[in-house]
C-alpha cells in the first residue's frame, strides 16, 4: 500500500527528510552549529509553555556548598582536571540544588512515576558550574533531535490533555535504546521515597582536561548518605493520598531540623577516544558504565543546609544549562550533551529572560566581578563591568581600553575530529537489550513484580501494534522479562517473537559493521562515490 501521510516540514515548508539524527562529523563527532532542521525544532520546542518550564515544572530547591578531597579516588584530582573546584581543599564552594519531575506540570504530585531532575549550580571562584542531570543515570534517547517528540508523546495528548500509556510506549517501541530507561523507570526506582534518599548523575558524558592539556572522558555521580530508598505503586498511591508535596516537605522539614542531607561526589573515567573495545559507546547516554569497570572515584561531598527563602525568586526563577562549565571541564562529542547545551540556556533567555544571569540565584558567587560585552535586554538591572572606556563594549579596540581576552593555557586540550558530515545512526547497538536485561536480572523479586505488574497494565492501554513489539522488547532483553509482560497483559508472546527487526536498526545484540548513514547507506560507499 502507498503512503498517503502527509510529509513533514519545517515551518519554512522545506521537506525533512531526515527527523532521527543530528548532522555530525563522523558518527561519533561533533555536531555542527548549521544543524537548522534542529535548531528550528528545539528553540521552538524551548517555547511551547509560558512561564512554565516545559519540563521540570515541579521542583524543590535548596543551599549548601561543596568540599573538594583534592584526590579523584586516591590520585591528586590534578592527574585529571585542572579545576580548581576539584583540585583546591578546604575551600567551601556555594552550591544550589535544584530537584524536581519531568514531565508533570507545575502543581502535579511528587509521587508521579517519572524520573527526577538533579540539577547543581556550583558557584565556584572561577565562575558557576552547572550539573543537569537526573536520578536514573541515563536516558530515553540518544539524539537530542528526537527530544521533543519524545516529549510530546509523554505529555499530555493535545486533544484529550490526558497522559496516555499508548503514546508513551507508540514512540519507545521505535527506540530500542529506551528499554534500559523504561525498565529503571517502571521498577520502584522510576519512584524515589524523597529527593534526600535519592542517586544522582550528570548522565551525559563530559571530559575532564589537565594542566598538560590531556583529556580523559568522565561522568558525574551523587551518592546519597543517607541511602537509598524508592516506593512501590501502591505505596506511592497511598501517600498522594495524603500529601501531593511530600518530597519537597521532606527536604525542607530535615533542613530546618538541621538535619542536612549529604551526597558524595564521585566521576567514573574512561581514555578518551572511541573505545572500540566495548560493546556499548561512551558517548550514549542510554547507557551505564559498568562500575566493575569503571569504578565511582569519590572526589568531593555535597551538603545542603539553607532553605529558599523564597520560592519563586529563587527556586522557580533559577537556570541551568549543560554548556555552563568551567576551566578542566569540557564537553564531549554526546550529542544528547551537544543538543542540551543549546537548549538548555536558550529556554532560560525564554523562560525568565535576557538577563536571567542578572538574578542573584543565578549570577556567581560576590567575589566573581563578570565583564562582558553583553548589553540591554529586557529587564536590565545593571551594566555588566566594563573596561576603563566605557564606550568601548565591544573586544578587540585599537585603543586597548575596552575589555581583554584572559591568557591561554599553556598546554590546551585539541581533539582530532575527521569524518564526512552527515546523519548516522548508532553502530554500537548491541547493549541496547544487554544492559536492560542485565538491570532486570539483578532486581530484588519485589522490584520485579512491581515492573511487570506496572507493564502489564501499561501493555493492557495500548493497541495490539505496540503491545507485540513492547513485549518483542522485553523478550530481546530478557526472556522471562517478556513472558511475564506478555502473559499479564494477555499477549501472545509467539506472535511477538515472529516480529522483524525494526526497519533500518540493527538487529537485538547485534551492531552496524560500518558507519553508517540513517537511511541505511554506508558512509565509505558515499565516500567513495
Amino acid at each position: 500500500m502507498s503512503d498517503q501521510r502527509p510529509i513533514l516540514t519545517t515551518r519554512q515548508g522545506h521537506p525533512v527528510r531526515d527527523n532521527q539524527s543530528l548532522r555530525t562529523v563522523g558518527e561519533r563527532g561533533p555536531a555542527t552549529l548549521e544543524n537548522y532542521q534542529f535548531i528550528e525544532k528545539i528553540t521552538h520546542f524551548d517555547r511551547e509553555r509560558i512561564p512554565e518550564r516545559v519540563v521540570h515544572a515541579r521542583g524543590a530547591g535548596a543551599h549548601g556548598w561543596f568540599e573538594a578531597y583534592g584526590k579523584i579516588g586516591d590520585e591528586p584530582a590534578s592527574k585529571y582536571t585542572r579545576a580548581r573546584v576539584l583540585n583546591e581543599t578546604g575551600v567551601k564552594t556555594p552550591m544550589f540544588v535544584r530537584f524536581s519531575t519531568v514531565a508533570g506540570a507545575k502543581e502535579s504530585p511528587e509521587t508521579e512515576r517519572d524520573p527526577r531532575g538533579f540539577a547543581v549550580k556550583f558557584k565556584t571562584v572561577e565562575g558557576n558550574w552547572d550539573l543537569v542531570g537526573n536520578n536514573l543515570k541515563v536516558f530515553f534517547i540518544r539524539d537530542a533531535i528526537k527530544f521533543p517528540d519524545m516529549i510530546h508523546a509523554f505529555k499530555p495528548d493535545p486533544v484529550t490533555n490526558r497522559q496516555e500509556a499508548w503514546r508513551f510506549f507508540d514512540f519507545v517501541a521505535q527506540h530500542p535504546e529506551s528499554i534500559h530507561m523504561v525498565t529503571w523507570l517502571k521498577s520502584p526506582w522510576g519512584i524515589p521515597a524523597n529527593y534526600r534518599e535519592m542517586e544522582g548523575s550528570g548522565v551525559n558524558t563530559y571530559k575532564l582536561v589537565n594542566d598538560q592539556g590531556e583529556a580523559v572522558l568522565c561522568k558525574f555521580h551523587w551518592i546519597p548518605k543517607q541511602g537509598v530508598r524508592n516506593l512501590t505503586s501502591a505505596q506511592a498511591s497511598e501517600i498522594q493520598g495524603k500529601d501531593v508535596g511530600h518530597a519537597t516537605r521532606d527536604l525542607y522539614d530535615n533542613i530546618s531540623a538541621g538535619n542536612f542531607p549529604e551526597w558524595e561526589f564521585a566521576v567514573q573515567i574512561m581514555p578518551d577516544g572511541p573505545n572500540d573495545h566495548l560493546s556499548f559507546d561512551p558517548l550514549d547516554d542510554t547507557k551505564r558504565w559498568p562500575e566493575d569497570q569503571f569504578p565511582l572515584l569519590k572526589c568531593g561531598r555535597m551538603v545542603l543546609d539553607r532553605v529558599p527563602d523564597n520560592f519563586f525568586a529563587e527556586v522557580e526563577q533559577s537556570a541551568f544549562g549543560t554548556g555552563v562549565l568551567v576551566d578542566g571541564i569540557d564537553f564531549s562529542d554526546d550529542k544528547m550533551l551537544q543538543g542540551r547545551t543549546l537548549s538548555y540556556s536558550d529556554t532560560q533567555r525564554y523562560r525568565v529572560g535576557a538577563n536571567y544571569l542578572q538574578l542573584p540565584i543565578n549570577a556567581p558567587q560576590p567575589g566573581v566581578k563578570v565583564h562582558s560585552n553583553q548589553r540591554d535586554g529586557t529587564m536590565t538591572y545593571q551594566v555588566d563591568g566594563h573596561g576603563p572606556n566605557r564606550h568601548i563594549n565591544y573586544e578587540p579596540s585599537t585603543l586597548a581600553e575596552g575589555l581583554r581576552e584572559a591568557p591561554k593555557p599553556a598546554r590546551d586540550y585539541h581533539q582530532p575530529v575527521s569524518g564526512n558530515l552527515g546523519r548516522y545512526q548508532t553502530s554500537r547497538a548491541e547493549d541496547d537489550y544487554t544492559q536492560a536485561g542485565n538491570r532486570y536480572r539483578s532486581f530484588q523479586d519485589w522490584e520485579r513484580e512491581d515492573l511487570i505488574a506496572n507493564l502489564v497494565g501499561d501493555m493492557k492501554q495500548c493497541p495490539e501494534a505496540i503491545q507485540l513489539r513492547m513485549v518483542w522488547h522485553f523478550w530481546h532483553a530478557d526472556e522471562d522479562y517478556g513472558r511475564r509482560v506478555a502473559e499479564g497483559a494477555g499477549i501472545d508472546l509467539e506472535k511477538a517473537k515472529a516480529l522483524p527487526p525494526l526497519p533500518g536498526r540493527a538487529a537485538p545484540h547485534k551492531r552496524l559493521t560500518t558507519e553508517t548513514y540513517t537511511d541505511g547507506t554506508p558512509s565509505h560507499k558515499v565516500a567513495a562515490e
